[in-house]
């Protein structure tokens, strides 16, 4: 709570000593020439008033619009453009000004609250289960804050990036085992542990192509970016990374209403990619513990799943294949003082010459 303010003076020496700061500080953070102040909701400015701090928390908070053009991805999976970035916005506007809240704090948070719903899952009673995805959904969002402080705040760390990772999928992990071993030792039924592998199963078939999906993308760059610098091609290092653009590419034959689906998805930040690992988890652990379909509904989600990257890895062979033939593997030569003339091995490129230092 804040000290008591025991007069005007004091109330005008903080409104006028807080302004002054938050000017101040406005004006001296620019970073990088960008336009933009970023300091000055990183650090509250205390004011010292007759022996009291009185912390300036209210004008150091940014405004929603402003969080959601730093923290808001330009395309995202539909269920948390429309259910977890409205929440985790407010959420972060709120808890922004705090240091002490790190990303990776946060992260430990939506692992407590993923074990509490793993928890209420395996208790295997209709109100346990619905209480199990409500916690379920706000670990989640939780989870979302946790990227939105670090690009915010600017205190994310490689260190954090592994620890999301594995939050992420303990809280899987452990709300498959919680909800399918309760509904086993519920009922009986060994139908439950099949179900659960399943589900573990097509969680690790979706993130593991799309890891691997990254790969070969990354690796495609940076071979566009090795003729680039042999002066061979004028080759533009595109920006597509892993699950997010594979959905991207458009069909030359594409009808007018599916262009103006896409055109209005793009509007609103939605991947095309409709049905896809958060949609899949989302079905799992929240709207199928909620209409009592913790089998049938994830099965048929999975499968959509399943289709989108059968498509996806389809679109990625058609790519490295053109690839394959626009940008052949090059050969570097043993070190030589002098230039060595390598041939193309495919394609229809001519022979290149690459120096080799």
């Amino acid at each position: 709570m804040f000290p008591t303010i025991r007069n005007s003076y004091d109330i005008c020496r903080v409104a006028t000593l807080s302004a002054i700061r938050s000017r101040l500080i406005d004006k001296s953070t620019d970073v990088d020439g960008a336009g933009e102040s970023v300091a000055f909701y990183l650090t509250p400015v205390p004011l010292n008033i007759g022996g009291h701090e009185v912390i300036q928390r209210m004008s150091n908070r940014l405004s929603i619009e402003e969080i959601r053009s730093r923290t808001y991805k330009s395309k995202d999976a539909w269920w948390t453009v429309l259910l977890v970035d409205p929440m985790a916005s407010r959420l972060v506007q709120w808890v922004a000004p705090y240091r002490w809240i790190t990303p990776n704090r946060l992260t430990g948070l939506a692992l407590v609250f993923g074990l509490a719903a793993a928890a209420c899952f395996a208790q295997a009673r209709p109100l346990w289960l619905v209480a199990g995805a409500l916690l379920f959904h706000v670990s989640f969002v939780v989870d979302c804050m946790d990227g939105k402080i670090a690009r915010l705040n600017a205190n994310g760390s490689v260190f954090g990036v592994w620890l999301d990772f594995i939050v992420d999928e303990i809280r899987i992990i452990a709300c498959t085992f919680a909800l399918m071993g309760g509904a086993f030792h519920a009922t009986g039924r060994e139908g439950y542990l099949f179900a659960g592998l399943a589900l573990l199963g097509v969680h690790l078939i979706r993130y593991m192509s799309a890891w691997h999906m990254g790969k070969v993308r990354s690796a495609m760059r940076k071979r566009k970016r090795r003729y680039a610098e042999l002066d061979e091609v004028n080759a533009t290092v595109d920006g597509d990374t892993g699950e997010d653009d594979n959905d991207a590419d458009d069909l030359s034959a594409a009808t007018d209403v599916r262009g103006r689906v896409r055109d209005w998805l793009a509007t609103h930040r939605i991947r095309t990619h409709l049905v896809s690992g958060i949609e899949f988890q989302m079905a799992a652990f929240v709207i199928g513990p909620m209409v009592g379909s913790i089998v049938v509904l994830p099965a048929v989600v999975g499968a959509i799943v399943l289709a989108f990257e059968m498509r996806l890895a389809y679109k990625l062979y058609q790519q490295a294949q053109q690839f394959e033939q626009d940008f052949p593997p090059i050969i570097e030569a043993p070190a030589s003082p002098t230039p060595t003339l390598i041939p193309a091995q495919r394609g229809s490129r001519p022979d290149r010459i690459i120096t080799a230092h």
